[in-house]
């Protein structure tokens, strides 16, 4: 049997393979070059996801600016405001966050506290056109936004102030920091009736006093600011062509007064109302007719009953007096024949005299727009 030198049980040694190299653990493992252009590709293609990413959020935020000023930036809470009054959407231009008042916050500002709100209203607004955002100036936490619009044809133009009132999620909230109501002190002179833009009122209706409202007292409205107001009067008995009243001014007072003239049909109705009281007077066969503004005094006896005739009736006019009228003095003539006694010598003469008067009066208007007129002297009270 033959025996090796080496160990007992060690296989023996093979011989190598040709090419081939046991790799020791320091080796570096060297990557084909395929390996490596995949490798810079992929860091490649999430470089320009980063960049895209960077682009995407930068336009992101842009277009958050953008839509944060065109609809939640105090330019566009104003140009909202707006845009539902040019609508004539009242109810929902006095919804809007700082709009409404109160008596408290009325009499705070100097401004009658018992204002009514007949004409916030959409049948007592004006048409609003081309209103744009001219200005916004930040004052403190005070944006002051001015726009400007034209009201049938009149060119106006109005600042508001606005603050921030909250936010809506990450939108920002808005409201006004000082009402845009302002409040017409309206005096109607003449009439207890006015039109406002078309709108009817009475003095009755919009009055602390109601029924007791005094004639030539003014009465308070609130009214929107902006807003064009024409107030007229058009009845039987009076009217006026308009005052057109641009409220421009938030929250302030805007004094009003607008004197009706009588109307053709009621200046001739007068007339003949006067002329029949006056020859009705001349019916009365006495020297001093009863109530009437003319007579004729003697100290002798008469021998005859006196007949009385108008020769000149007055010319009437009138001038508003409260809720009704007066009619001014104007000049009359009657006529007086009678036969007379004296009481000196007996003797009877006939008087046939002119005799000058002066007429004036009252006219009363009431509720249901009849009047009733009352003819006077001038010494009458």
């Amino acid at each position: 049997m033959d025996t090796s030198s080496g160990r007992a049980g060690a296989p023996p040694a093979g011989p190598a393979t040709p090419g081939t190299a046991a790799a020791s653990p320091e080796q570096e493992v060297i990557q084909p070059p395929a390996k490596r252009r995949t490798r810079r590709r992929l860091v490649l293609d999430l470089t320009l996801l980063g960049v895209v990413g960077v682009v995407l959020v930068g336009a992101a935020f842009a277009a958050w600016e953008v839509m944060q000023r065109e609809f939640y930036s105090p330019k566009a809470f104003v140009e909202r405001y707006v845009q539902l009054l040019a609508e004539g959407r009242a109810a929902d231009a006095l919804a809007v966050p700082g709009v409404a008042v109160t008596s408290a916050e009325l009499e705070a500002a100097g401004l009658p506290p018992t204002a009514s709100e007949a004409l916030l209203r959409s049948s007592a607004l004006a048409p609003i056109r081309d209103a744009h955002v001219v200005s916004e100036e930040l004052d403190g936490d005070v944006t002051h936004v001015t726009i400007e619009y034209t009201a049938r044809g009149h060119d106006g133009r109005t600042t508001f102030s606005v603050e921030r009132d909250g936010s809506i999620g990450l939108a920002p909230t808005w409201r006004f920091a000082k009402s845009p109501l302002a409040v017409m002190n309206l005096g109607v002179t003449g009439s207890m009736v006015f039109d406002v833009n078309g709108f009817e009122l009475d003095k009755r209706q919009v009055s602390p006093e109601g029924a007791d409202a005094d004639p030539a007292a003014p009465v308070s409205l609130l009214v929107f600011s902006p807003g064009l107001y024409s107030v007229s009067v058009d009845t039987a008995i009076s009217s006026t062509p308009g005052v057109a009243v641009l409220s421009d001014s938030p929250f302030r007072a805007i004094p009003v007064n607008v004197v009706a003239q009588p109307t053709e049909k009621f200046l001739s109705v007068v007339q003949e109302k006067v002329e029949e009281f006056l020859t009705s007077c001349a019916t009365q066969e006495v020297l001093q007719p009863t109530a009437c503004p003319f007579g004729f005094f003697v100290e002798d006896r008469i021998t005859s009953l006196p007949k009385w005739s108008i020769t000149q009736q007055p010319t009437v006019a009138v001038e508003p007096d409260g809720a009704g009228w007066s009619i001014l003095a104007a000049e009359a003539v009657a006529h007086i024949e009678v036969g007379i006694r004296s009481l000196f010598d007996g003797r009877v003469r006939d008087v046939s005299e002119d005799v000058p008067f002066i007429v004036k009066g009252t006219i009363t208007v009431r509720p249901d727009g009849t009047a009733t007129i009352v003819v006077t002297g001038p010494d009458t009270t």
